[in-house]
């Protein structure tokens, strides 16, 4: 077995890009997600170590030190940090020449040929699901047997096995817990609308949805949702609770939880039992029935995308969702005490200054707790990008996805809407929404009722403004 590091590289300051964020960017308010997908390759790979360094504050150097005790490095990378994640692969190259570097993500799942050729530090990447094809990599098979890799042969060519075949039993998998307690420290991880500290993972993979923009079902996860069994589930959150007794919320980062109903019932029942407070992924469709159950059971918050407010675009982006159906379930939630987080999008397909009005206005009827507003991604892979190069909507002075500090930029234009009139109207949403007289009472009173609460939204105040600032300060250059 080789001796492997799986690295998380570091990139743009407060960057959070790691495998298990929705999309790769500075956050509004510095947030960091667990890097579940790279936990889990780590978990199949004895005596391997995890570092995930943007949330850690480990910089270059410290990796470079790391590193040179390994045989392999595994990096995941993404669209936006690719270029910066190539330069980390160089430096390790040139560290120690006999190092291999593979890599994995949903940017190397789709464009296997182009990420080899355009870093050249790279030996290997593991296509789709990668998780077995990492493990048989580092046990030292001959590359030319090992489904779902994309490589350099001897003579320096790029090779493709075929794919791998999709994980059936998900219970083949090890705890990602494991590896959280052995690498990471669970304190460096915090999201603004979770419970501090907190500890996410994934009960399944997969999306039975078809939203044209989602990144991981059309590159890695798939559009079946294959999911751990109800026991699995729980004995991993029981060992959670046994290694890490301080946690207060656990969030299960399934595409959607909710996609198998009488599953999520089942498994919230079990949750009960053990009296934890959990948050989950939720399309805006959940039965009220069903949410009282799980409410019930110790959930609080479900993250929702809505991502807009005009049926026209929900239609466009195939999400599946009406809008009368979605205000039922907001009002449900409410009613139930169950906090939203609710997530909009600009910029999709059929997008008018009219629409983002349109979904301003529904954003404050069914005034989800708190919210977040992004530029549309056209991740390579996803049929979003594919309409937007089709169209002509993608400028290649665009393509990033982020600029040069990490901040997401608005990659997408269209004849009546143009980057500018996109990027200004997300400061915009965010003014509207949080700016209100309402919305700034609950806030004050929940600042009011914990010190700690206190301390936590006064430091995200700061953060969001100084976010502001930079956007402005990106405008203008």
């Amino acid at each position: 077995m080789k001796k492997t590091l799986f690295l998380h590289p570091p990139s743009f300051d407060g960057f959070d890009g790691g495998a298990g964020s929705r999309y790769q960017a500075r956050r509004e308010i510095r947030s960091f997600w667990f890097p579940t997908w790279l936990a889990q390759p780590a978990a199949l790979v004895p005596e391997s170590r995890l570092i995930d360094a943007p949330p850690a504050g480990i910089g270059l150097d410290a990796v470079l030190g790391v590193a040179g005790e390994y045989e392999q490095v595994v990096m995941h990378t993404s669209s936006p940090s690719f270029a910066s994640d190539a330069k980390v692969a160089a430096a390790l190259k040139d560290a120690n020449p006999r190092l291999s570097i593979g890599f994995v993500g949903a940017k190397v799942a789709v464009q296997p040929e182009e990420s080899l050729r355009d870093a050249p530090a790279v030996d290997w990447v593991a296509r789709n699901e990668f998780d077995f094809t990492v493990k048989e990599v580092a046990e030292g098979r001959d590359f030319d047997a090992i489904d779902g890799l994309s490589f350099r042969d001897g003579a320096g060519r790029i090779a493709h096995n075929r794919d791998r075949a999709i994980l059936e039993d998900m219970d083949r998998l090890p705890f990602v817990t494991e590896v959280y307690k052995r690498d990471l420290r669970i304190e460096d991880y915090f999201i603004g609308y979770l419970k501090h500290p907190y500890i996410s993972l994934y009960t399944g993979r997969g999306c039975k949805s078809r939203c044209t923009f989602c990144l991981w079902p059309q590159t890695v996860g798939g559009h079946r949702y294959r999911v751990r069994s109800t026991a699995h589930v729980i004995e991993e959150i029981r060992l959670a609770k046994s290694y890490f007794p301080e946690v207060r919320e656990f969030f299960f980062d399934d595409d959607t939880f909710t996609d198998n109903l009488p599953r999520a019932e089942a498994i919230a029942r079990e949750l009960g039992k053990l009296g934890v407070t959990w948050s989950c992924n939720a399309k805006a469709n959940v039965p009220r029935e069903t949410l009282k159950v799980l409410k019930d059971n110790g959930l609080r918050l479900l993250l929702v995308g809505y991502e807009s407010g005009n049926q026209q675009i929900l239609h466009n982006i195939k999400k599946g969702m009406r809008i009368e159906v979605a205000k039922r379930f907001s009002r449900d939630c409410r009613e139930l005490g169950i906090t939203i987080h609710g997530t909009f999008i600009l910029g999709l397909p059929g997008e008018t200054k009219e629409t983002i009005e349109e979904t301003v206005r529904f954003a404050l009827e069914v005034n989800p707790h708190t919210l977040q507003v992004s530029l549309a991604a056209p991740y390579p892979g996803t049929e979003l990008y594919q309409q937007a190069v089709e169209n002509g909507w993608l400028d290649t002075a665009h393509a990033e996805l982020v600029d040069a500090h990490g901040i997401q930029i608005a990659p997408l234009h269209y004849p009546h809407l143009t980057h500018t009139e996109m990027f200004d109207n997300v400061e915009a949403f965010y003014r509207r929404f949080y700016f209100r007289a309402p919305k700034i009472a609950a806030i004050v009173g929940e600042m009011l009722t914990s010190p700690q609460m206190m301390m936590r939204r006064l430091r995200e105040g700061r953060e969001f403004f100084q976010f502001l600032r930079e956007r402005r300060a990106q405008k203008a250059a």
